[in-house]
């Protein structure tokens, strides 16, 4: 009966949008539009089961969800803890113990594709993704198979990235980014201090009583369970070049370029070419896959596999994210 059931419920990913290369996401959806995921918790942890490692993302849809309280059931019933978000790099609201709004930056920006905290050496393996309100226009959530981006990025480019390894330097408050005690969740400098040294983060306090820290980290990664290599690093979106040519001109002029608010380096401290950033920025959009949000979707996705982004739109959008299986490379 069940696998009767899993076999009605499963779709291919022509349903949600033709031509696109790959099975990437796998489409699960209720087997009754409207039932309660409750209903169907095994046939959506079987799904997942057979599906995730291989696809990287599974879009569960026509599932009914009373509330963002129900959704985090939802992630937790495959089986871990979900995960609060340390060491934030982008503005989020907390709703509850273990669920955060999708960041919260304005409707005009892109979100350039990434994989959730690869800029650490600490990520979620699992990631969830609930649409509660549609935007009228856009606001999708654009995914990449990233075994896929590893496999495009230039043979020489790649290497080197993975030789050299990455330093993320980032400088936090003044009004230009997040305060270091949005980012630590803390007011407590010794705390920060001690996440600093657990998490081998260099970290100095500055004449104004900001913070900055430097941390290397890998560009690429080995998934721990499939062996596969994925591009795993956000060096295209922490780098200066990813901001807009006048209000870069125009945090420099005002703090210098060693005091923007987040930079990206090779982990020797040289600089990164501008023609690999745009050879990267390139690969990404090519291997972009995009469909339209309807309300009450879930995506579930495995964050090594996959990265993810944000589409502009118009209109309110509400789009809450869960965590979970914590990996480390350290």
């Amino acid at each position: 009966m069940l696998t009767d059931l899993l076999n009605r419920a499963n779709h291919s990913l022509d349903e949600v949008q033709a031509g696109v290369e790959g099975p990437l996401p796998f489409v699960s959806r209720a087997p009754v539009p409207g039932d309660s995921w409750r209903d169907h918790a095994e046939l959506i942890r079987r799904a997942a089961d057979s599906n995730l490692q291989t696809t990287g993302g599974i879009l569960f849809r026509d599932f009914a969800f009373r509330d963002a309280n129900d959704f985090e059931e939802f992630a937790r019933c495959f089986g871990h803890e979900l995960l609060t978000y340390d060491y934030a790099s982008t503005p989020r609201t907390k709703l509850n113990s273990r669920v955060y709004t999708s960041t919260e930056y304005p409707a005009h920006q892109i979100i350039p594709l990434h994989n959730e905290q690869s800029y650490s050496l600490n990520w979620p393996m699992k990631i969830w993704f609930h649409c509660i309100q549609t935007a009228p226009v856009g606001g999708e959530t654009p995914i990449a198979d990233s075994r896929l981006v590893y496999q495009r990025i230039d043979p020489a480019i790649r290497q080197r990235f993975a030789d050299k390894r990455l330093m993320y330097v980032r400088n936090y408050g003044n009004g230009l980014d997040l305060s270091w005690q949005q980012a630590f969740s803390t007011e407590d400098r010794s705390e920060v201090e001690r996440f600093c040294r657990l998490n081998h983060i260099d970290f100095e306090w500055k004449d104004d009583g900001e913070l900055r820290t430097r941390q290397v980290c890998q560009a690429v990664a080995q998934h721990p369970v499939t062996g596969e290599w994925v591009w795993f690093n956000q060096a295209h979106l922490f780098h200066i070049s990813n901001l807009p040519e006048a209000l870069r001109e125009t945090l420099v002029s005002i703090v210098g370029e060693e005091g923007v608010p987040r930079n990206v380096f090779y982990g020797d401290g040289s600089p990164i070419e501008l023609e690999a950033l745009e050879h990267v920025r390139d690969v990404l959009q090519r291997t972009q896959i995009s469909f339209p949000w309807q309300a009450g979707d879930v995506l579930m996705l495995d964050n090594m596999l996959v990265a993810h982004g944000r589409s502009t739109f118009q209109g309110a959008r509400k789009v809450v994210v869960a965590m979970a299986e914590p990996a480390s490379a350290v």
